[in-house]
This record gives structure tokens, C-alpha cells and sequence, in this order.
């Protein structure tokens, strides 16, 4: 049944039919006060929507034979909140069943919607330029390779230590034809070794590329790696995540020219790998090498503002093999996501939701390394994610952890097979202190056994 809103000339005409002067008026007389109720209810103190959320899965957890997972797994996929209105809105069949926005006439609201993304991510990352997001965070970073190099005419780039190992097999598929070479800086406690990527960077090198916080978790120094690369033609790519931003410096205040990342904490849920969305953000004098779209706010003849699709400069059927990038999505809908997500948590909200990770993650950290045998790899500042070591293989805390409700972390033997007693450990928002705690109490019982 559709909603017919009234005018403010229908209230004001229902009111005066009725002899009422306000809306507060006719509540008042609503209901016959003898069926008022004088004692008060008794009811708890109010819930947040996460919290409301989380009592009523309890509940019906409890009616079926059913198990739900504290999260503690991170490594580029976060168990963030998504407030219900994210997917309410993005859901509607306006956005839900748009398609390339071409004909600017009849796309104004598509067009506003990813203009708006474009400016929340200008403002989340400092940086000057915005396209309307990629494919996902990988394929975002490999563009901006192939950008750096373009730009340079140089096609040597050092990678610190710290960059996802997803996202380095990426890259290596994406230079593999195209003769780029990457070079793996060395890292000091978890960090890149600046005085090893001095030794490293020259003026041939096209682009120095560091993920901060790193995959470790570790927050890298942005400051003293620019200072390390400043005197050389290289370009200094930062791979970011955007909840952090609401904490730690911004890549375009310690001078990173261009700043990618994973937008799936921004409103998008996890699925098992997707659908995501790239975050692509660049200095203003890359404007015309950037992959993408990107929409524009203009006026027409009688100076109504509007929205245009202002570039679009890697699209095949325009520039064929010109084209800056072939692959031909901007994740529209996830973008659409997280334009919703932070404009309803706001700066303040996205401050909070960071904190928070902080706060938790330090004080699982804390109480993981008061088990016996438990010991922190790394001692520089981190995030969210942290990395322990335990004294026995992870993969198999992993299996058993699992087996009483917690997906407790990343075994590393994952990505190297000579990690396998070290656990990624990831904490949102959503983590309790009580899931902490009973993480804790689930993992001492099984180092006793």
C-alpha cells in the first residue's frame, strides 16, 4: 500500500474541522485518560539497533537448533554494523534497477547519488579527486600501477612489506604482461624499513605502494615515508581503510598522491568475496589518467543545478584500445552503500565507530597475551587487527574455536606456510566485551587441554 503524505494545507484544514489548533492537541484528547496507565511500565533501559538486533536473534537462536558466530576474522573482509536503513534505501527500485547513467536528463538521481560518493570520499581520504568507485579494492589498486607507470614512463614498483598477499597476486596478474617489476621492500616490526626503501627507491622507480594500517594491522608512518621518497619522481600510492580514517591522518595530509581501498565496510555486508566496491582517489593533476567515471555538478541555460557524467575516460566502446582500464564496472549499487552508511553515521558516528575498533582491539590484545604461551609478533601501534602468536598451530585453534561459536581469527599459514602458530585477529564495533571475554575463557580451556 503506497504512502499518501499531506500537504501542510490538508493538516491545517483536518485540524480546524476538528477545532484543534495543533497536531500535539489532537494526541492529547486521543486516548480517555481513565484508560491511561498511572504506574510506569518497568521497562529496560533502551537498546541500540545493533543491540535490539542481536537480543532478538538470541532469542529466536533459542527457539531452533541453530548457531551464530562471534567474528574475529579480518584480512581485508570486516564484520562491521550496517544500520537496517543502509539496505532500505539502496534498495529501492530507483537505484536497485538503474543502469549506466548516459542520459543525464533522466539519471539525475544516480548521477546526484554517486556525485555525493565522490565528494564523502574526497573528504574521507583528503585527496582532490574522486571516480565513482571500481570493481573492488584489488583491481583498484592494480589501475592505479598501471596510472603511476603511464604517468612516469618508469616501471619499477617497490611494495611494502605490509600489502595484502591478495592483493600482491593481483598485482602480479595484472604487471605480468606489461613488464612491470615488483620490488618487496623489507619491514621492521611488522612495519616497512624506511631506510631499506631508501635503499631501494631511485629516480626510476615509478611508485612506492604501503597499506596503512598494513595487513599485520600495524599503522604505518605516512609522514616518514614521504620524507623517504620526496627528493625522487615517485608517485606514493596508500592502499587505506576507511573506517581508520575516522582516526588516523587522512593519506592526503602526509602527502599520498593517489589513495585506494576496500569499500565493503562501508555498508556492504560480507559474501563470501563480494559483490565490493574499489575506492579510487587521486590528486587533481591525475584527473584524466584516473579509471572510471566521474560525474560532475553543472547548471543548465536557465541555471538550475544538475548532474552530468563529466569523464569516463576508460571505456572501450569510447576510446577502444586507448581506454585507461577494461574493466567496465563502478559498482554502482555498493557505492550507492556506502554514500547511504556515511551519510547516516556522519563524522562524529564514523569517530565513534573507530574508536571503538581501537579500544576493543587493544583490550583483546591485552587479554590474549595473559594466557600462558601467548605472545604478541609484533610491538608497533595498530588498529584493529593484530597478530599473536600461540603454542600451538593456529589452524587447529581455528577448527576448534569454531566448534564453540567464534571464527576466531587468520591462521597465516595461509599465505606462509612458516607462520603456522600466528593468528590475524580482527575486532569491530560489533564485538562485545562479553564475546571478548568468553573468546578468551573458550581459547585458555583449549591451551589447557
Amino acid at each position: 500500500m503506497g504512502y499518501i503524505p499531506n500537504t501542510p494545507r490538508d493538516k491545517i484544514e483536518m485540524l480546524e474541522a476538528l477545532g484543534l489548533e495543533s497536531f500535539e492537541e489532537l494526541l492529547k484528547n486521543a486516548v480517555p485518560k481513565n484508560l491511561l496507565r498511572k504506574e510506569p511500565i518497568g521497562l529496560d533501559e533502551g537498546l541500540s539497533e545493533y543491540e535490539a538486533f542481536s537480543e532478538a536473534a538470541a532469542l529466536a537462536g533459542s527457539c531452533a537448533e541453530s548457531m551464530s558466530f562471534a567474528n574475529f576474522m579480518g584480512a581485508g573482509a570486516y564484520d562491521h554494523f550496517i544500520p537496517a536503513a543502509v539496505h532500505h534505501i539502496s534498495g529501492r527500485p530507483e537505484f536497485e534497477t538503474a543502469y549506466t547513467p548516459y542520459q543525464a536528463e533522466v539519471s539525475q538521481g544516480t548521477l546526484q547519488a554517486i556525485f555525493e560518493y565522490q565528494s564523502l570520499i574526497c573528504r574521507l581520504t583528503g585527496m582532490e579527486v574522486a571516480n565513482a568507485s571500481m570493481y573492488d579494492g584489488p583491481s583498484a589498486l592494480a589501475e592505479s600501477l598501471l596510472l603511476a607507470v603511464s604517468q612516469t614512463d618508469l616501471n619499477r614498483i617497490i611494495i611494502a612489506p605490509g600489502l595484502n598477499p591478495f592483493y600482491l597476486e593481483v598485482l602480479r596478474t595484472y604487471t605480468k604482461p606489461t613488464g612491470i617489476e615488483l620490488v618487496i621492500c623489507d619491514s621492521k616490526d611488522g612495519q616497512i624499513d624506511c631506510d631499506s626503501l631508501a635503499g631501494l627507491i631511485d629516480n626510476e622507480t615509478a611508485a612506492v605502494v604501503v597499506q596503512n594500517p598494513n595487513f599485520f594491522g600495524c599503522i604505518e608512518d605516512g609522514f616518514a615515508i614521504q620524507k623517504t621518497i620526496a627528493k625522487t619522481r615517485a608517485i606514493l600510492i596508500v592502499v587505506s581503510d576507511p573506517i581508520s580514517l575516522g582516526m588516523l591522518t587522512p593519506p592526503g595530509e602526509y602527502g599520498a598522491d593517489i589513495v585506494v581501498a576496500e569499500g565493503q565496510a562501508l555498508g556492504n555486508p560480507l559474501g563470501y568475496g563480494g559483490p565490493y566496491l574499489g575506492v579510487f582517489a587521486a590528486k587533481e593533476k591525475f584527473l584524466r589518467m584516473m579509471p572510471g567515471r566521474i560525474i560532475g555538478a553543472s547548471t543548465d541555460d536557465e541555471g538550475t543545478r544538475g548532474f552530468v557524467m563529466t569523464m569516463q575516460t576508460r571505456e572501450q566502446h569510447i576510446r577502444r584500445e586507448k581506454a585507461t582500464s577494461n574493466i567496465c564496472t563502478n559498482q554502482a549499487l555498493c557505492a550507492l552503500n556506502a554514500t547511504v552508511y556515511l551519510s547516516l553515521i556522519g563524522e562524529d558516528g564514523l569517530k565513534e565507530i573507530a574508536g571503538q575498533c581501537y579500544d576493543k582491539s587493544h583490550y583483546m590484545a591485552n587479554k590474549l597475551l595473559e594466557l600462558p604461551g601467548v605472545s604478541p609478533v609484533y610491538n608497533s601501534p595498530f588498529f584493529k587487527e593484530f597478530i599473536v602468536r600461540l603454542p600451538v598451530e593456529a589452524k587447529e585453534i581455528s577448527k576448534r574455536m569454531a566448534l564453540e561459536g567464534f571464527l576466531a581469527g587468520v591462521p597465516l599459514s595461509i599465505f606462509d606456510t612458516e607462520r603456522p602458530f600466528e593468528m590475524l585477529v580482527a575486532v569491530t564495533e560489533k564485538r562485545s566485551k562479553r564475546e571478548i571475554d568468553q573468546y578468551i575463557d573458550v581459547l585458555r580451556e583449549l591451551l589447557a587441554d
